[in-house]
């Protein structure tokens, strides 16, 4: 794994950013390193944002960062890159592979074993997108750090499925 701070900006004027790397070769050690990379990253929130971002949120950060750094892992040759990026009420996360192909949100099936990963970031995220990259793609995740949608399946401005 690689860390670096970035010039790369998702959010607009980002309060804090940084950045990782993970080699396929790692497998599951990866999916472990940024899920800690990523509760290390919020944890230092409070240098920018007036207080702690809630564990709750932390606690979804993570899961969605599992759910893409996997299936970058998974379903793509080569490393993968995570880029964090803090606004005042928003969580960006992108995740950089080398395949183009978009993941395919499958349906609801409860009896599918696996294959929810996408399904799960759609649920917890504001917005999902699939963006080409020079060598690959990005998949970007917004996740708000709100304290009114810790207890909300549908925050304010978004749809009912």
């Amino acid at each position: 794994m690689t860390d670096a701070i970035t010039a790369e900006r998702a959010v607009p004027e980002p309060l804090l950013s940084a950045g990782a790397v993970y080699d396929d070769a790692s497998g599951g050690g990866a999916i472990a390193s940024a899920r800690a990379f990523t509760a290390d990253f919020l944890a230092a929130a409070p240098i920018v944002l007036p207080g702690p971002v809630a564990q709750e949120r932390v606690d979804l950060a993570q899961l969605v960062v599992s759910e893409l750094v996997t299936n970058a892992i998974r379903h793509t040759a080569g490393p993968c890159r995570l880029l964090l990026e803090l606004g005042r009420d928003i969580l960006e996360i992108s995740v950089f592979d080398q395949e183009a192909a978009a993941p395919v949100p499958r349906g609801h099936d409860p009896r599918r074993i696996g294959q929810h990963g996408v399904e799960i970031v759609v649920a917890v995220c504001e917005s999902v997108t699939v963006e080409p990259a020079p060598e690959g793609k990005r998949v970007r995740a917004r996740l708000s750090l709100l304290p009114e949608y810790a207890d909300t399946a549908n925050p304010p401005g978004r749809r009912s499925r």
